[in-house]
């Protein structure tokens, strides 16, 4: 056993010092595997952070909440979206909202939310495209609104009508640089209203909806002032499963009420939708696979390329050291001591190469960070498959060449001429 570490660990330090010694083949072989591995796990890396950004919003739609809208999100069984079927559909309406309230037995909580955009001023600040909001109860109980500065709005308030806000963090930055929001008063197409809370920063969201840059009021303060029938005003009803409940379950039973409300008729279609999160998700998972069968449809060919470039240069390796090879091998070195040495060098020119495509990688993600404002992560996992793929190319590539020395006559190669 300790003769054998000691012919790898020899084999190791000659590869070693033929990687070192030859500067020019080794920067040869190094780019064409640091091009494989970084076509490789640049898309991977890119299709996981997309999947995690993606899921990550998901998340924050919440899976145990239906959303009662105008418009399905897809179509079932994947088929064409039939777009001329929901167009006059009616919206979600403010008393739909509380039938549900008052009826529901599986439901935990429910509400009512509109939205568009207005342009919000607070003296001589103004901020356009501001998506305007109008809760009612219990949304911030479905969807998570986590307060920076102040309070978020009272159930008392909200019935009453009040007009006060709780403004987003990116609004709040623009408005108000350079003093605290809470108490102001600010103007939303002319309609004052008093800011008593600032939402803490969310950052950009795929699906869900981000309210850095939203303002959140009354429902009931917004039907006094605007026609909240309206489509453009985006009415949709939240609710959320209790404990025990399950979506289907829940879902069977706001359908019920729903064709209850609108008075439909047994043998016609719903004419609203029930979405929820799983609706996106199964299509994500057949549109991520695709996804990973490109990446290593692209990443197979350039590492094919890469793999190729190293046993050609070991090829040439073999070549220029037949001397070297039948010197170790008439003073007695084994084939497997010979085999060592020229699959240590391919691996080790392999994994370099690696290295330098994984680091362009990062040195990637950390550029489109900092500047896209898209949060893209080099993964543990990701690492150790681009290491591990360029090990076995290495291991490949440098299969054939190490055999060819291995199996040569000593005194044909001592005598060999170059």
């Amino acid at each position: 056993m300790l003769k054998l570490i000691k012919l790898i660990k020899e084999s190791f330090i000659f590869a070693f010092q033929s990687v070192i010694v030859n500067k020019l083949r080794t920067i040869l072989s190094l780019t064409g595997i640091a091009i494989g591995i970084f076509a490789i796990i640049s898309v991977f890396t890119i299709v996981d952070s997309l999947e995690s950004n993606i899921r990550t919003s998901l998340t924050a739609l919440g899976t145990n909440i239906i959303y009662i809208q105008k418009w399905p999100w897809t179509e079932e069984n994947g088929t064409e979206y039939q777009w001329w079927k929901y167009v006059n559909r009616p919206v979600p309406s403010y008393k739909e909202y509380k039938e549900i309230e008052y009826r529901s037995v599986r439901a935990q909580d429910a509400g009512f939310v509109v939205s568009t955009m207005k342009t919000a001023k607070f003296e001589n600040n103004k901020v356009e495209n501001v998506r305007f909001i109008g809760v009612s109860n219990n949304v911030e109980k479905i969807r998570t609104i986590e307060i920076q500065n102040g309070r978020y709005l009272t159930s008392f308030e909200i019935k009453s009508a009040r007009n006060i806000a709780v403004i987003g963090y990116s609004i709040a930055k623009s408005l108000f640089p350079y003093t605290d929001p809470v108490g102001k008063t600010i103007r939303v197409d002319g309609f004052k209203m008093k800011v008593v809370g600032v939402i803490a920063k969310e950052g950009k969201a795929t699906f869900s909806d981000s309210m850095d840059e939203s303002i959140l009021v009354p429902v009931t303060f917004i039907r006094n002032v605007i026609d909240i029938r309206s489509e453009e005003m985006n009415p949709e009803i939240w609710v959320r499963a209790k404990e025990n409940i399950s979506n289907d379950e829940l879902k069977e039973e706001l359908r019920q009420i729903m064709r209850s409300v609108r008075r439909i008729k047994p043998n016609a279609d719903d004419n609203f939708a029930l979405n929820q999160t799983s609706m996106i998700t199964n299509s994500l998972d057949g549109f991520f696979k695709v996804l990973n069968m490109a990446g290593w449809f692209i990443g197979i060919f350039s590492l094919l390329v890469g793999g190729f470039g190293i046993a050609n240069i070991m090829f040439v390796g073999v070549k220029e050291r037949t001397t070297q090879i039948g010197i170790q091998k008439a003073l007695g070195a084994k084939r497997f001591f010979i085999m060592l040495q020229f699959l240590f060098e391919a691996v080790i020119l392999s994994v370099f190469g690696g290295a330098v495509g994984l680091f362009l990688v990062w040195s990637g993600t950390m550029i489109i960070s900092l500047t896209a404002g898209f949060t893209i992560d080099l993964t543990f996992g990701n690492i150790l498959m681009g290491l591990g793929i360029s090990s076995l190319i290495g291991l490949i590539s440098g299969l054939a060449p190490a055999w060819s020395a291995a199996r040569m006559d000593p005194v044909s190669a001592i005598n060999t001429t170059f």
